[in-house]
């Protein structure tokens, strides 16, 4: 096999315009490789996790603060390696290192006999997602074209999310097979470890050092950054953790079995939209796409709320769940790297630390809410929340993208 003329061929159809994989570059196929790995890693323990932590005595109050400290405490380390991605003119450096981090610390988890453990594991696991994610996006955006970043952010998300599926019907198959949960978490950190293996190959041109003040706030960042973050911190307080919906699910059957594959099907329309919602977004603009996202996250919040005991309703929900995800979350990314002026890795810091800082808030109404109200009370407080942070999107003029 000529792997040159492979190669040569690549190279020619990513300069044709009309082609998909127009300013497609080879650092976008490594990281999706990276984070494919590291999400089929990552979704058995999506799955797992709040399952083996109601196994363990944790409440619904106990679960949702599991689930918000987890992105919250590690937010300010986003905007640090922003800063230091920025500072040093390296982005390679730092995305090796959040990858492995949080790859080790997997193995904690997989071994945390107590909830407790997992309070202080779960965290730490997430420092390295904070070390790693402005880097990583600065290095996307840096090396591709900005007319086609709603592509590359959709097709890393579709890596991303392809492993989620994969891990999903991991975690489906361990669970149908009788593995321990403990046992489930060690395969999912043996997984993350060769995630760390693509990035070896990455490329990057680096910048002469600088310096710069590291700014922890808003100052300097435009107006239109600000209006951008204000509304997806909004967004943020009302989209609270996926644990949640596995909760519902297991609730109402009873059954492991049937909860992970509700979430396999909330992954398979994720990885299913998330390159098209991209591709979407860069023809016809980010914010209505987004806008559209958010209401559609709306509606899937009322469905989980007003949803009853039949599995074709939970299917569709779950399915909707999955579309809206795919619409949000990687145009979000694209559409803060296209209002970052100046200083990315640092403005991109700033994007995720506001989203992560919003978690645990999130986490703990929603738990309350499930815990002292009803489980319908919390889904209907993340339907209004999402209602008004897409309605504010939708008629605030600063942002037309």
């Amino acid at each position: 096999m000529n792997f040159r003329l492979i190669k040569k061929g690549f190279y020619e159809r990513s300069r044709n315009k009309k082609s998909f994989l127009y300013g497609i570059t080879t650092n976008v196929i490594l990281l999706g490789l990276t984070s494919m790995f590291m999400d089929v890693s990552g979704e058995i323990i999506t799955a797992i996790l709040p399952l083996f932590l109601s196994s363990l005595g944790a409440g619904a109050i106990a679960i949702g603060f599991i689930g918000g400290i987890s992105d919250s405490a590690v937010s300010i380390f986003k905007i640090i390696s922003g800063y230091l991605s920025d500072k040093t003119g390296k982005r390679k450096p730092f995305v090796i290192f959040g990858y492995a981090f949080s790859s080790i610390s997997r193995f904690f988890i997989a071994i945390s006999s107590t909830w407790p453990m997992i309070l202080v594991f779960r965290p730490l696991e997430r420092l390295g997602k904070g070390i790693r994610e402005p880097p990583r996006d600065a290095l996307l955006a840096e090396t591709t074209k900005r007319e086609v970043h709603g592509k590359v952010f959709g097709i890393h998300q579709a890596f991303d999310t392809a492993g989620a599926v994969i891990g999903s019907i991991l975690a489906l198959v361990f669970i149908a097979t009788g593995l321990h949960f403990r046992s489930a978490l060690m395969i999912a950190a043996v997984i993350a470890i060769i995630s760390v293996v693509p990035l070896i190959a990455l490329k990057e041109k680096v910048k002469k050092s600088r310096e710069i003040t590291l700014k922890i706030g808003l100052k300097g960042l435009s107006k239109r950054f600000k209006t951008f973050l204000a509304i997806v911190t909004l967004f943020a307080l009302g989209n609270f953790s996926y644990f949640f919906f596995i909760l519902k699910a297991q609730e109402v059957f009873n059954s492991y079995t049937t909860s992970i594959m509700l979430f396999v099907i909330h992954n398979l329309f994720y990885v299913a939209f998330a390159i098209p919602g991209g591709v979407l977004s860069d023809k016809i603009g980010r914010k209505k796409v987004l806008t559209f996202g958010y209401f559609l996250f709306a509606i899937t919040f009322l469905g989980f709320a007003l949803i009853s005991s039949t599995l074709t309703e939970f299917i569709i929900i779950f399915a909707l769940y999955g579309i809206s995800k795919a619409l949000v979350e990687s145009n979000q990314r694209a559409l803060a790297s296209d209002l970052a002026s100046k200083d990315l890795g640092m403005a991109i810091g700033t994007f995720h630390m506001v989203i992560g800082l919003a978690a645990l808030p999130a986490g703990l109404i929603a738990g309350a809410l499930w815990g002292y109200v009803s489980p319908s009370s919390a889904f209907l407080y993340g339907a209004v929340v999402s209602t008004i942070a897409a309605s504010w999107f939708l008629f605030d003029k600063r942002i037309d993208v």
